[in-house]
């Protein structure tokens, strides 16, 4: 039995020498394999570090210009809009700040400035994760080969693109300086939402220029390009907060900021702009579809205007353009108007030279594209009411001669004062300072409906007029632009602009392939009828129903309501910028008791002031149409009707009939309204002078003069 046992106690003794042998020969292999492994990752490495020491340079690297195509620019150079549906403008690396920089370096690349373009170490741990993975999934890219890829290469994840990749980083860093390279990786990375560089990141996410930045703003843009959809805080807002805490915690290891700075920098709260995101990548998107088809008119193809490579530049005034987008949604949003169908419009012209300097159809056009500046024509309500007074002047009445604020009925119609407000006997000046109907009508009756209509359409009122009494109170539908463009007369001293878009067209190359002529102008009225007009029209802000829209400066202007409230305008202007604002809902639908001295006036207010600022205070060149003295009392505009009239002003109350205007309430800024079209009436001749017009149509009837 012991004989058994030690037999078996040697054969299992052999077996298991037997088997440390077989381990120690497969862990030798291994080790081997791996030695070897490691020496051919070593050798190659060498030899990539051998060959990347002697790759040329690329030349004329610094001159590389992503491949944009059309730009639109604004007057002043800033971009407003490219067709590749995205932000981009090109910053110098001195502009981007350096808290910026130092960002951007602390999360993409710590060792920027010791590497060659490539950085081996991080090179070899990322090729170590990628073999243990069986797969890319950690790129180990520096900014400069990041840099590579942006330029000359695609995004796919394979080792061939990997080590073109790195060749190309060599390459770039003999072509350019650290300073270089980094200026144009902050210029072309791609940071989410349709934006390439930091300064359209900026613009993009804060509606801010780079040098406004705060440093927990750079340190969220600082951590987008890894992954700019998950890191963008329009998507996912706390993912984005966390990021940006995660870079400034690199900034604070790399000893950028100190432990404060990074702890304030962190409680920040992430604010966003509140401009649509439409604006972003389109500062002007009404314009730039005006703009296209003006270049349409041109000879341009479509195909030509969105892919050739052109640089457009416009009128269009950068700074009063962005003040419009905002203070059509911010002013609006005010008076409770959110709704899709409440909107504005805002277009304003130099009545010098013609450039169009705002223009906004709308209050977001990636809601509606509906251009209300254009195509909408809707009732200007008293903001009509200077064609009658300019035909008046051009009768020979003066702003001082006298008529009558009195109940006044013509044939059965009887329109009346807002609140059935009258002031007697007034001179012509006050009755459009205070928006009075009663005279208008007078005044419509006194000059002739064919007078009035000749008047606007001299003026570029093209929309059908009906040869009726009733326009005198605004009722016949117009556009934003045409009523804009023809009050620019009165600021002109007679003449007529047309407003132009488009100033210059380049190629790809620089080459001028259009260069906008002088604008056409024409002179259609006196220059004491402009005068006579302005010196009116500028009380209006001053003391009547327009004392919202005052600048602080001299300025002239109009209110426009129609009936039921559903139109609401000012159109107004100063010696260089017209500016005119519509207000109402696009179903047509009342919009409580807003008017033209409210919104629209407010609109025109916050606009004006910027868009006048290169002007300073500068006044009309016109001589003062006014004085303390009344003028003649012209009898075929005085005497009521006693059967009809009835005052129900308080005497002790101020003659004008406005309420000094501080807070904006919409009761407090009430104007005339007009009264629904009636129907024209028969002329009587105890009450309407004879004259040379031919009998008036029923109402309804289009005239095109």
């Amino acid at each position: 039995m012991s004989g058994y046992n030690r037999r078996t106690n040697t054969f299992k003794t052999r077996i298991s020498t037997r088997n440390y042998e077989e381990e120690d020969s497969i862990f030798d292999t291994i080790k081997r394999l791996v030695i070897l492994c490691a020496a051919i990752c070593l050798g190659g490495l060498v030899s990539l570090k051998a060959y990347l020491m002697l790759v040329p340079p690329i030349a004329n690297l610094s001159d590389f210009r992503p491949n944009m195509v059309t730009t639109f620019y604004s007057a002043d150079g800033e971009v407003i809009k490219t067709f590749n549906a995205c932000t981009f403008s090109k910053v110098s690396i001195k502009d981007v700040p350096k808290q910026l920089q130092q960002a951007v370096i602390a999360t993409e690349d710590k060792n920027f400035y010791s590497h060659h373009g490539y950085d081996l170490l991080g090179l070899t741990r990322s090729l170590v994760e990628n073999v243990i993975a069986g797969r890319v999934v950690q790129g180990g890219s520096t900014i400069t080969q990041q840099l590579s890829r942006m330029l000359f290469l695609s995004n796919e994840q394979t080792y061939s693109r990997k080590i073109k990749e790195i060749i190309i980083a060599a390459k770039i860093e003999k072509s350019l300086s650290k300073s270089q390279i980094l200026e144009m990786y902050l210029n072309n990375v791609y940071l989410g939402s349709g934006s390439y560089g930091v300064d359209g990141a900026s613009q993009t996410y804060f509606n801010k220029k780079l040098n406004q930045l705060t440093l927990s703003e750079m340190a969220l843009i600082a951590g987008l390009p890894q992954a700019p959809s998950v890191y963008s805080p329009f998507n996912n807002l706390e993912l984005a907060k966390k990021r940006r805490n995660r870079v400034l915690e690199r900034m604070y290891k790399m000893h950028y900021i100190d432990k404060e700075t990074m702890k304030a920098a962190k409680a920040e709260k992430i604010t966003l702009t509140t401009m649509p995101r439409y604006y972003t990548l389109n500062k002007a998107p009404y314009f730039c579809d005006y703009v296209i088809r003006e270049l349409a008119r041109l000879g341009f193809t479509e195909q030509e205007i969105t892919s050739g490579g052109y640089k457009i530049i416009t009128t269009i005034d950068y700074k009063s353009q962005i003040k419009a987008n905002e203070t059509l949604i911010k002013d609006l949003n005010a008076w409770g108007l959110k709704g899709a169908k409440n909107q504005a419009a805002i277009f304003s012209f130099s009545p010098v030279d013609g450039k169009i300097l705002v223009y906004a159809g709308g209050k977001n056009y990636a809601e509606s594209q509906y251009d209300r500046v254009t195509q909408a024509i809707r009732p200007p309500g008293s903001a009509f009411k200077p064609f009658i007074y300019t035909a008046a002047i051009q009768k020979g009445l003066t702003p001082n001669d006298m008529i009558d604020d009195t109940p006044y009925r013509l044939g059965t119609w009887a329109p009346h004062n807002y609140g059935n407000k009258y002031r007697g006997r007034i001179p012509l000046y006050k009755a459009l300072m205070v928006s009075s109907n009663v005279c208008a009508v007078r005044l419509i009756e006194y000059v002739g409906v064919r007078a009035v209509i000749q008047v606007a359409r001299i003026m570029g009122i093209n929309t059908p007029l009906q040869y009726d009494y009733t326009i005198a109170l605004g009722s016949n539908g117009v556009k934003l632009y045409e009523l804009t463009r023809a009050y620019g007369i009165f600021a002109s001293g007679g003449y007529k602009v047309e407003p132009y878009a488009i100033e210059r067209v380049e190629s790809s190359r620089g080459k001028i392939l259009y260069s906008a002529p002088r604008a056409r102008v024409e002179k259609v009225l006196e220059t004491d009828v402009a005068a006579a007009m302005t010196s009116m029209l500028k009380m209006v802000i001053k003391h009547g129903t327009g004392m919202a829209a005052n600048i602080g400066k001299p300025c002239a202007g109009k209110t426009g309501t129609t009936d039921d409230y559903k139109d609401a305008w000012f159109v107004g202007y100063t010696p260089n910028v017209v500016t005119g604002v519509w207000v109402g809902n696009d179903d047509n639908t009342r919009m409580g008791g807003l008017t033209g001295g409210s919104v629209p006036a407010i609109i025109f207010r916050d606009v004006m002031k910027v868009a006048t600022e290169p002007y300073g205070n500068e006044d009309f060149g016109y001589p003062d149409m006014l004085s303390n003295k009344n003028g003649r009392t012209v009898t075929q505009l005085t005497g009521p009707n006693p059967s009809n009239y009835h005052d129900d002003t308080d005497e002790t109350a101020p003659t004008e009939d406005v309420v000094q205007v501080n807070t904006y309430q919409p009761d407090q800024m009430k104007e005339k309204v007009i009264q629904p079209a009636a129907p024209v009436p028969q002329t009587n001749k105890n009450v309407i002078p004879q004259t040379t017009q031919p009998p008036i149509p029923t109402a309804g009837q289009d005239f095109n003069y």
